[in-house]
């Protein structure tokens, strides 16, 4: 028993360790103040290769998304005699939750993970000590680009997300299942709030998108720099920012909608 207490402990100490770690790293690359002349084109590189190249996943799944989400809200619907009310569902359902959640698990999957694997990369072949052996600050040149490329890229990409679902669901509600186009869009239009529905949606994905991006930032700076290092930091990536999002996503709504 006193063994598992101790246990319980070194895991709890561990763990107030690595936050204090991360809160300090994060702190240390918020208050960099780069010259933006030589920042920008970094950061503008950084959105390419963390916002467009994660176009195309999101753009496929939230089609796909938004084609199921309209069949099945057709089929329960439809047992009420309220396929009328098909716009309201998927609309609800992709601007509050469905829209920041999934790109930012997306997000999470294939940006955060690379982010990750490039960042520790670089500390296994030692670039990163080169760079501080060269006076070049790694946080400011390698980290601060990137961390802010996420922050902007994500709420970029959720809002593609949410056209792009109620597009699939449209294609299926009124050109495959006969739902009326008026009541689809007049009944979307009544129900969806730009500040209660989209606005908290897109703060969700700023949220999101910083928190995602400063856990791949993290892990790949602090990875222990061998092959077997990297993986580990990778998959720790995927998995700590999952949990994140989701656990976030129940702290977020239950205040937006009131409930605290």
């Amino acid at each position: 028993m006193i063994d598992y207490i101790q246990q319980l402990g070194s895991a709890g100490l561990v763990l107030c360790h690595r936050l204090g770690v991360s809160g300090v790293f994060l702190l240390r690359v918020i208050f960099r103040k780069p010259k933006l002349s030589r920042f920008i084109p970094f950061l503008i590189e950084q959105l390419y290769v963390i916002g467009v190249l994660s176009l195309l996943i999101v753009v496929i799944s939230s089609l796909f998304i938004g084609m199921v989400l309209a069949l099945q809200g057709y089929n329960i619907l439809d047992k009420f005699g309220a396929t009328h009310e098909l716009g309201n569902l998927v609309a609800l359902s992709v601007t509050r939750e469905l829209g920041p959640v999934i790109t930012a698990l997306l997000f999470a999957g294939r940006a955060g993970s690379a982010l990750t694997a490039e960042i520790g990369l670089m500390q296994t072949t030692e670039q990163i000590s080169s760079m501080e052996m060269m006076a070049v600050d790694p946080l400011w040149r390698i980290i601060s680009p990137r961390l802010w490329a996420g922050f902007i890229s994500l709420p970029i990409l959720t809002i593609i997300f949410m056209l792009i679902a109620v597009f699939g669901s449209y294609l299926v509600g009124v050109d495959w299942l006969g739902v009326d186009a008026g009541q689809f869009w007049s009944n979307m239009q009544a129900a969806v709030d730009f500040r209660i529905d989209i606005l908290n949606g897109v703060i969700k994905s700023l949220v999101f998108g910083f928190v995602v991006t400063w856990i791949a930032v993290y892990q790949g700076y602090f990875t222990t720099p061998t092959a077997r290092g990297i993986s580990r930091a990778t998959t720790k990536t995927v998995v700590y920012a999952s949990l994140a999002v989701l656990g976030l996503d129940f702290v977020l709504t239950a205040i937006m909608l009131g409930g605290w």
